[in-house]
């Protein structure tokens, strides 16, 4: 029933790829038969762009480091992130600066999230967005940073260029200038 010591178990050649280390520790090499998945760990750097799909986000909401100049100015500074959304959100009613300027006095008696997460809510309400991961002021109460970055996102992946504001964004659209074509080196001829 149970072998003896004498016996050892015998494995085919087949039966393993590559052997296994003595540590325990997966190899990462390339002849791994299996792929290796870190569901945790952001593969930010290497994603493209998300076309717009109605009634989603493009990006989540701890995707920060998605556009990482936009995350170190919104860490940095977030009044200059919240002018410029509030800018195209409002459809160039409200000036960046005004906006900006006013959110940073707010940020000073801590009632900034209370303001920015209209915004929010006026955002998802334009683009028909799900209010998730929970409702709008308590995303901006607890991670203020994160989700002025995730509405950036939201609005420069929907084709808005965020540095040029509303009435240059109009501008290009009547003219229809597009966002030139990204030339890899070697490519062109």
């Amino acid at each position: 029933m149970y072998p003896t010591v004498q016996d050892p178990p015998s494995y085919s050649a087949d039966s393993h790829m590559v052997p296994i280390p003595a540590s325990g520790v997966p190899n990462p090499s390339p002849t791994q038969p299996y792929p290796v998945h870190h569901p945790y760990i952001s593969n930010s750097f290497h994603r493209a762009p998300t076309a717009p799909v109605p009634g989603q986000w493009t990006s989540g909401l701890c995707h920060c480091f998605d556009d990482p100049v936009n995350c170190a100015i919104t860490c940095v500074c977030p009044c200059i992130t919240f002018g410029q959304i509030t800018e195209i959100v409002n459809r160039g009613s409200k000036s960046c600066v005004s906006r900006g300027f006013l959110y940073g006095l707010l940020s000073l008696t801590g009632f900034a999230c209370f303001y920015s997460c209209f915004y929010r809510s006026k955002l998802r309400g334009q683009y028909d967005l799900p209010e998730e991961p929970c409702t709008d002021c308590l995303v901006h109460f607890c991670c203020a940073a994160c989700a002025l970055c995730q509405e950036y996102r939201e609005l420069k992946n929907r084709g808005f260029d965020m540095g040029i504001g509303w009435e240059a964004n109009m501008d290009r659209q009547k003219r229809g200038v597009t966002v030139a074509p990204i030339v890899i080196p070697g490519m062109a001829t």
